[in-house]
């Protein structure tokens, strides 16, 4: 894993096109950056295999985006980068983490789970969808220093 670069927006916006069928757009991502939010790249044999971006602040984290290049997803690699942006975040002070996913995520849902997180509660028509706004479950997980 190395830390996202203007120079990488590119490639993360081929996977990001090919993953979401509301993907974020390029400006998004440059805003991040630019913002300074931690943006981490996941390499596979030297491919971007995927990205994941976070914000942090007043001992909080938000995990923004998570994305595996879907030729590559099913075999850990959502994991993998998932725990290190939570790692990341534990490393740079957050004491509790949040994140949205979309209810016809479920696949997401179960990482989260398995990963702690539970959901506390929920944001109506968060998201775009092809029937028009999809809600959004806002999951939540404490850090502990012995995690």
């Amino acid at each position: 894993m190395r830390p996202m670069r203007a120079t990488d927006v590119d490639a993360v916006m081929d996977v990001e096109l090919r993953a979401y069928p509301f993907p974020w757009t390029r400006g998004i991502f440059d805003d991040c950056l630019r913002a300074g939010y931690p943006a981490w790249l996941l390499h596979v044999d030297g491919r971007l295999a995927g990205y994941g971006v976070l914000s942090i602040a007043a001992g909080e984290a938000h995990v923004l985006n998570v994305c595996i290049d879907p030729s590559l997803q099913g075999g850990g690699l959502g994991r993998r980068l998932f725990r290190a942006l939570i790692d990341i975040a534990r490393q740079r002070g957050a004491e509790r983490v949040f994140l949205e996913v979309r209810p016809s995520n479920p696949h997401a849902i179960a990482l989260y789970h398995d990963e702690g997180f539970n959901e506390i509660g929920r944001r109506p028509r968060y998201y775009p969808a092809h029937t028009g706004r999809e809600d959004a479950i806002v999951m939540a997980r404490e850090l502990f220093a012995g995690d």
